[in-house]
């Protein structure tokens, strides 16, 4: 790998960052055009539905008043050759007259899987793949996921104190956050960038939370609840919005067969009750995820309670974890123990691709369970 190609595809990557929280269910990507050395244009998919990474380098190149014909155009996923919101990216990378382009890595979706490249190749334009190939695919890890094995890349979440704790002892009050305002911050991009969020009925008694990203830009996530014996209160946020923002209860069959008419009053507040099949071996949220497949969700944002996370780890279902370490000791104060939850674990939980980062005075924790970090990091 030349050193320049390297260099011009770590900031097509980092301007792919750019639209992470915005692209989704998209893959998050960016472009850079060069000639002669130099660079005459750069963009990344800045948004659902609106022109992707290649269209908006090209129209950056045009600004400058440069012609893009000859350049070498770095793009860090294969460039679409189909219709769909917008028009493919080969055929504008065609007229355009680009010589070469250099991808990162084949979008494994049915409908590129190679044919843009091909394409390409096609008419002429020398292609180079595999450039800084690791990065991109981890880069749109929950993308892969789903494009690769129709599963959703699911994602856990919690704050906690030094000591462990993930909340005061007093709660309900929503005014004794354990992370800071930073963080919370964080939390609502990745909630932005999931298509469900969930949390078991005991957060939803305790805090009433809204579960939305704020500021709201476009369509919210589906908000999942689990909760075994309905026991949602009927004038909870969740319940009182869901005509607005999905809303989906997850059940047990019994519990629905035995309590018909609370069932049909949470249907009546516009939410929607999902029974999950009683059978022996069988997880619920091995079937919840399954569903969540099947209805295009792409990525689960679990921010669950200690008994909610772990339930996650014991199924060997999580695919990413992030942990904001607030510098707080709760002791007595605190509740809610992640460590005490987890202490039923049987076997340990290694992290890969860990990151840390600085959030005010927290600090965030992410990193991939060894699984996913395998099926990503191993290109195909």
């Amino acid at each position: 790998m030349a050193d320049q190609d390297k260099k011009y595809m770590c900031m097509a990557l980092k301007l792919a960052q750019r639209g992470i929280g915005s692209v989704e269910p998209n893959p998050a990507v960016g472009a850079v055009l060069v000639k002669g050395s130099q660079i005459i244009g750069k963009g990344w998919h800045r948004k659902f539905g609106g022109p992707h990474a290649e269209i908006n380098a090209l129209e950056d190149c045009k600004k400058l008043g440069v012609s893009p014909r000859g350049a070498t155009m770095y793009v860090s996923l294969e460039p679409c050759c189909h219709q769909a919101k917008t028009g493919p990216c080969t055929e504008a990378i065609i007229a355009a007259g680009i010589a070469k382009v250099v991808v990162a890595t084949i979008d494994p979706s049915e409908h590129a899987d190679g044919k843009g490249i091909e394409q390409l190749r096609n008419a002429r334009i020398k292609v180079e793949t595999g450039v800084c190939e690791t990065q991109a695919r981890l880069l749109n890890a929950p993308f892969i996921k789903f494009a690769t094995t129709g599963q959703c890349w699911v994602i856990l979440k919690w704050a906690q104190s030094i000591d462990g704790k993930m909340a005061w002892a007093q709660s309900g009050t929503g005014a004794r956050w354990i992370s800071g305002e930073q963080s919370r911050k964080d939390v609502h991009k990745l909630r932005r960038r999931a298509g469900a969020i969930l949390v078991g009925v005991n957060t939803v008694i305790a805090d009433d939370p809204q579960l939305t990203a704020r500021p709201s830009k476009g369509k919210q996530a589906t908000r999942i609840v689990l909760d075994g014996n309905l026991r949602i209160p009927l004038d909870c946020e969740l319940l009182a919005t869901a005509k607005k923002v999905p809303v989906l209860i997850l059940t047990s069959q019994q519990t629905l067969l035995e309590n018909p008419q609370i069932a049909e009053k949470i249907n009546q507040k516009g939410a929607e009750v999902l029974a999950y099949p009683e059978e022996e071996g069988r997880s619920n949220l091995h079937f919840l995820t399954c569903q969540l497949a099947k209805r295009g969700v792409a990525q689960l944002l679990v921010e669950g309670g200690p008994t909610v996370i772990t339930s996650f780890f014991k199924e060997d279902i999580a695919d990413q974890i992030v942990v904001y370490i607030a510098p707080k000791i709760l002791g007595g104060s605190g509740s809610a123990a992640i460590t005490e939850a987890m202490a039923g674990l049987t076997e340990a939980v290694g992290l890969h691709h860990v990151e840390i980062e600085r959030f005010g005075d927290d600090v965030r924790l992410t990193g991939l369970s060894k699984k996913a970090f395998d099926e990503i990091s191993i290109c195909p």
